[in-house]
This record gives C-alpha cells, structure tokens and sequence, in this order.
C-alpha cells in the first residue's frame, strides 16, 4: 500500500503535521493521516491535539473536510473516542479509510462507522478515497451555486 509520499498527490499538500504518532497531510478540501505502527489512538493522547490545531489552520470545524485515513501500518481506533469529537461540535464532510486488505483493518473500518455520524467510505486505493474526497467537495459547490 503506497504511503501519500510515495503518490503522486504529495506534492500537492500545503501543510504537513508531524507527530510522534503520526503525520498529517494537508489539503484545500482533505486531510490524509498516516498513522505509526502499533498506536493505539484515542482522542485524549492523540486526536485532541490534532484536531485543535487542525481547526485553527483551516478556521473551521471541519465542516467542509473530508478526513482520509491511510492505513498503511497497522494501528487500532478507539471507536468509542468518536463521542468526543461530535461532542465538541467538530463536524467533518465526510470520513475515509484506506486499508490494502478485507482483513483485520477493513473489519475496524466497519466497527468505526457505527460512531461515525457523517459520510463514510472504506476504500483499497488512496486515489479512490482522494476521489471521493473531491467529488463531495463538487457536490456541495454545486448545490451552492444552485441557490
């Protein structure tokens, strides 16, 4: 599984995060997380600080991004953490995972999007997350400029 670096699409981010936990790639409409081996993330230690600061960058709660989560080490979510975020009213347009496998990363996947309140999408290629990234982003223009 290609690690954001190694695609195509690096070169387009305009900000990168690095955590002892993981890095953070910034994009106009996205953000894509790559998460270290073996991390247990739950919001206290880990999705807090990041989403704090990420708010602060783009001026917003996250209402008109779409978070990408990809999956190239393996990690575990606390699915339960999900309360937090909504309840500090963080929104996100949509949510997606990238894992290679149908195994242990797409099972949690599934788990995840029983606390997940808005769109969410498992996908095996990166581009097809970026994808959809951008075409929730078209969706909501357009529905703009059609009122």
């Amino acid at each position: 599984m290609l690690s954001i670096k190694q695609s195509p699409y690096y070169h387009r981010a305009f900000q990168e995060l690095n955590y002892a936990h993981g890095d953070y790639y910034l994009f106009e409409h996205f953000i894509i997380a790559e998460i270290k081996e073996d991390i247990i993330f739950n919001w206290k230690e880990h999705a807090k600080h990041v989403v704090a600061e990420i708010s602060d960058l783009y001026e917003n709660n996250g209402q008109d991004l779409v978070y990408i989560s990809n999956r190239v080490n393996n990690y575990s979510v606390v699915p339960t953490d999900w309360v937090h975020f909504f309840k500090y009213q963080y929104n996100l347009k949509g949510y997606a995972v990238v894992t290679s496998k149908k195994g242990k990363a797409w099972y949690n996947s599934l788990l995840e999007k029983m606390f997940v309140r808005n769109q969410m999408q498992t996908f095996m290629e990166l581009h097809e997350a970026i994808e959809w990234a951008e075409s929730l982003y078209r969706a909501k223009k357009a529905l703009r400029s059609a009122v």
